[in-house]
């Protein structure tokens, strides 16, 4: 960690990866063709969320159906009578701004997936800098329209993403170096790009038949409570299908980044032949319970690491508040090892579980030295941000266009249509965060296999992995040397 040229570095970690590329080669390459070699795994999760599917199905279509066309076509508003009643509507009525959100979300994300392959530092910069502005605008829009809560929120929202940006401003050069190289990977394998756009129309037709039963809770005579809980329950369930959709992409397209990288090309003739198709398949068989078990805690734990790595590193010299963010930052750490994006690539790699593959990645980072790499990066929370901003422009268009018609309902339309968009944005985003996962393990497993792709690009993650490894080990050394003071110190003061 001392050495005194980034060159000794790499090369010191190329050695470690090296070692273990023989395995890596029988293992990943096994696990890749061999069908055999695949088992199934998180079969529980697999079977809950199949329930989930089919029950929120048929809820769905029974709250839209009742309001379709003529009011309590199902005669289920009896069950509701407890509730206080409001003005009620028909689905059909708020349906139409559902399908506009659709329509905005996916012409977002298909807008991103281009215009990243040709500007991508510019649409990530602006992804960086305009949420905040962008949120702090709603928070007034929100204030103006008598809306105190969704104001005070969305304010929140703003000066947190404020103070994140700031905390993390050196980190941003590295991560869009790696966000431009993930971008020129996944652009160059058609194949990818392709599966996000048919997963993006098994998206559509999903929410299809959710917001069939979003609009009908908004039209329905239960009072604001009651609509509330019901579209919370819904959209915890879009944010579930949605995260297991995007996960699926995120195993398809890491597994074909990875024997594009390990067989040093797209065109090499050592790459299985129909490899997109069989990693499609694990993805959607073998592994699909792991991607389902994953997608309930990884999106969460991601964000809150975030966060509180952010403030970790403004907090100065408060003692009783970096206790306190210290012990949350641990605590977050430790499920890390269990709930990370890594696992994906294992998965669609090994054919593993997915808290067999989470740890097994989070120790490969950790034996490596990578994991200071992986810390300093900053291109989920990037991505994240893209994603977010989507949501709230297409979440805005069909906000505005209630506001017109329905001022009393403009918060929930607003809302739900804002994840709607984000889900959509997400799916064309999780292609380029799988390139990124993709490219770290392969770097930690044999570095090598990123110095046959990008030799430049190489030897700016070596040198960048050499400075965080030094900045590491002399922040441990001014720890010890301070707490040998005060040790000296409270000596001293009881002799």
């Amino acid at each position: 960690m001392d050495s005194p040229s980034s060159s000794s570095s790499s090369s010191e970690f190329a050695s470690i990866g090296t070692t273990g590329q023989s395995a890596a080669r029988s293992g990943g390459g096994e696990g890749v063709t061999a069908e055999q070699s695949r088992r199934w795994h998180d079969v529980f999760w697999l079977g809950i969320f199949l329930i989930h599917l089919i029950g929120m199905g048929f809820l769905m279509g029974v709250l839209g159906l009742n309001r379709f066309e003529r009011e309590n076509r199902l005669n289920i508003d009896k069950y509701t009578s407890r509730f206080s009643e409001n003005e009620s509507g028909l689905t059909e009525t708020y349906w139409p701004l559902y399908a506009a959100a659709g329509g905005v979300g996916t012409f977002l994300g298909w807008s991103w997936l281009l215009l990243l392959g040709f500007q991508a530092t510019q649409m990530m910069k602006v992804s960086v800098h305009i949420l905040t502005t962008y949120l702090a605008v709603i928070s007034v829009l929100c204030f103006w329209a008598g809306q105190i809560f969704w104001g005070v929120a969305f304010a929140i929202g703003a000066s947190i993403q404020f103070l994140y940006v700031i905390s993390v401003i050196d980190r941003l050069p590295f991560t869009m170096l790696v966000l431009q190289k993930a971008v020129k990977m996944v652009w160059n394998i058609p194949e990818v790009m392709r599966v996000a756009y048919a997963f993006m129309f098994v998206v559509l037709l999903w929410m299809a038949l959710w917001s069939f039963g979003a609009a009908g809770v908004v039209a329905s005579s239960m009072g604001d409570g009651g609509r509330w809980w019901l579209l919370v329950v819904l959209s915890v369930s879009l944010f579930w299908t949605g995260a297991v959709l995007c996960n699926t992409v995120h195993v398809v397209v890491s597994g074909m980044v990875f024997l594009v990288l390990f067989h040093g090309g797209r065109d090499a003739a050592s790459i299985p032949a129909n490899s997109l198709m069989k990693s499609l398949q694990y993805a959607l068989t073998t592994s699909f319970g792991s991607i389902c078990y994953g997608s309930l805690f990884t999106a969460a734990i991601r964000t809150l690491r975030w966060e509180i790595r952010g403030f970790r590193s403004k907090i100065g010299n408060n003692e009783c508040l970096l206790c306190l963010v210290d012990f949350l930052f641990h605590l977050v750490e430790t499920l890390v090892r269990f709930f990370n994006k890594y696992a994906y690539v294992q998965i669609a790699v090994y054919g593993k579980s997915f808290n067999h593959s989470a740890r097994d990645a989070w120790e490969l980072f950790q034996s490596t030295g990578v994991e200071a790499l992986v810390a300093y990066d900053c291109s989920g929370a990037v991505l994240l941000m893209g994603t977010v901003f989507g949501g709230l422009i297409t979440g805005t268009c069909s906000g505005v266009w209630a506001w017109v018609k329905w001022k009393d309902r403009v918060i929930m339309i607003g809302y739900t249509t804002m994840l709607m968009g984000m889900v959509l944005v997400g799916l064309a985003m999780v292609v380029v965060e799988s390139a990124v996962t993709s490219i770290y393990i392969c770097y930690a497993e044999d570095p090598l296999l990123i110095q046959r792709w990008d030799a430049e690009f190489f030897n700016q993650m070596s040198e960048t992995l050499h400075q965080r490894l030094q900045y590491r080990s002399a922040r441990a050394r001014e720890v010890l040397t301070h707490n040998r003071l005060d040790d000296i110190v409270q000596q001293n003061a009881s002799i």
